[in-house]
């Protein structure tokens, strides 16, 4: 927050609870020792009138304190714009002690799971239930509660992997992250182009296409994909790059979608998870993730 901005809040906040100070004052008719009146304000609203009597003396006693109160908070406390209060508490700082004190709490727990292999923690109903809590935290927002994907997200639960479903494998993507890049190939290719080699793309998992422009598309496609994605269209898991062979598809297999891809290219990200959880629940996390495929 720049300094006319901290000032700004300083003066509004401060104007603010002395101008209620001043309205109370200001308002008060009698002084609260003083017999109530049978005066009245003028008005009635359905038979009902209005006394002008002060404020009970406890309730403007009460009134006061809060002004009080809440002056000495905001001294103690942040408030005042960027004035960070004398106890120089934060709300960042308390998460961080909290999460400290939870880390030292359940250390003992994760590092007995922790000595198991991910095979082995199969077999550990306790422990799978911990990673499947730690998946819907971490990573149910993108692949979904039950690891099933979405569209741009790959499904969890089935035998195909871009990058490999081995247990070391599904880790490391945890772990590092993920970054995959399919480039455009549109002003390479042409419109033409770019349907020809959707045909062919298509045919190569077994869908009716145009055996024409299927062939045309052949031989563009073995110029330009099969670096990534392999002669056979059976892809490369080192590169990310996915097989075009089973009917899986990540962003869509009809020809509108495939053709899109291959004209505008693909940009997938997994964030890298080392900074943001320990080793030991990454650990678990891959347990969970590896039992779902391997049911």
């Amino acid at each position: 927050m720049s300094a006319f901005w901290s000032a700004w809040v300083t003066v509004i906040t401060l104007a603010v609870i002395l101008g209620c100070t001043w309205l109370l004052l200001a308002t008060r008719k009698s002084e609260p020792h003083k017999e109530a009146t049978e005066e009245t304000l003028g008005h009635e609203f359905d038979g009902i009138e209005e006394y002008d009597n002060p404020l009970p003396s406890w309730w403007f006693q009460m009134f006061l304190a809060t002004v009080v109160f809440g002056l000495v908070y905001l001294v103690m406390y942040p408030g005042f714009g960027n004035f960070q209060g004398l106890l120089g508490w934060s709300s960042t700082g308390q998460w961080e002690e909290e999460m400290q004190h939870a880390e030292e709490t359940y250390k003992p727990l994760f590092a007995k799971y922790a000595t198991l292999s991910v095979e082995e923690l199969q077999n550990e109903e306790a422990g799978l239930k911990m990673g499947q809590r730690m998946f819907a935290n971490n990573c149910s927002l993108c692949h979904g509660s039950t690891g099933t994907g979405a569209y741009g997200f790959p499904n969890l639960t089935d035998s195909d992997w871009l990058y490999g479903g081995d247990a070391a494998t599904i880790k490391a993507s945890i772990t590092n992250g993920r970054n995959g890049g399919m480039p455009p190939w549109g002003a390479v290719l042409g419109e033409e182009g770019v349907r020809d080699v959707t045909s062919y793309v298509l045919s190569l998992s077994g869908q009716q296409v145009d055996a024409d422009s299927a062939a045309k598309g052949k031989t563009q496609y073995q110029a330009l994909c099969t670096a990534c994605h392999g002669a056979d269209g059976t892809g490369l898991q080192a590169l990310g790059a996915p097989n075009l062979t089973d009917d899986t598809w990540l962003y869509g297999g009809s020809f509108e979608k495939v053709a899109h891809t291959i004209r505008n290219g693909r940009n997938g990200v997994m964030p890298a998870h080392k900074t943001l959880l320990s080793e030991d629940k990454i650990h678990l996390i891959t347990a969970y993730v590896y039992s779902l495929s391997n049911k």
